[in-house]
Order: structure tokens, then sequence, then C-alpha cells
């Protein structure tokens, strides 16, 4: 891989690492402080956890002042309450995990299963949190 092709690929990571385990987070404090679910709240909280890939590449190539679509959409800051702001997030940890897998395989595909383990658990996640 080139080495401009290689900075790209670790901020794509980082970009998902943060998205992932932002979006966690939402959802997390949402299950615990408003619906005080401490099951479900602490499987997300060590998924957060689970949710790692230390590399010092990352940080060096983070570059948000180049990032194109760094302001909101207007749809993304438009929620109608509080089970559309943990629909949103649960999504976006969804797409954020098949990123990671698919762009670590490139590099670890052992820390790229961890990310396909994690996406299947947020899509169990969802249902037991949106099934009525």
């Amino acid at each position: 891989m080139k080495s401009e092709s290689s900075a790209k690929l670790y901020r794509l990571i980082d970009a998902n690492l943060n998205r992932l385990r932002e979006g966690i987070r939402v959802v997390e404090d949402i299950t615990r402080y408003i619906y005080d679910n401490k099951e479900l709240a602490q499987r997300l909280k060590d998924l957060r956890h689970q949710a790692r890939y230390e590399d010092p590449q990352l940080l060096k190539f983070r570059d948000i002042q180049a990032d194109v679509l760094k302001q909101s959409s207007s749809s993304e800051m438009e929620r109608k309450g509080i089970e559309s702001i943990m629909l949103a997030n649960i999504k976006r940890t969804q797409e954020a995990a098949r990123v990671l897998e698919e762009s670590l395989k490139l590099i670890d595909t052992k820390v790229a299963q961890n990310f396909k383990t994690i996406r299947y658990e947020l899509y169990d996640i969802e249902k037991l949190l949106f099934e009525k």
C-alpha cells in the first residue's frame, strides 16, 4: 500500500473508531440514565471498551480540517425524541463497526473479526432496545 493510501486508511480507521465509541456511549448513557437498564448499559459499556485498536498511526494521520463532510446535515441536527437519538446512534455504531471490520482486514484480520463481533452484538442490542 502506498504511503498516502496508508495514511488515508489510518484516517478512515480513526474516524470510525471515534464514531463507534461515541455512538455506543450515547446509547449507553440513555439506557443507563433514562431507562435505568443496568444489564443493557453494562453490555454497551463492555462493547465500548472492546472497541479498541491501538496504533500511533491513528492520531498521526487524524486530519479534521480536511474532512469534506464535517458539517452536520439538517437530518443529523433534527431529532424527535430520545428513541430517535438512540436509533440514529445505534445505526451509526453498526455502520462504523462494518467500516472498521472491512478496513482492518488490510492490517490485521483478528482485529477485523473483533469488529464483526461487535457489529453483531449491536444488532442484538438494537433488537432488545426497540422490540415492543
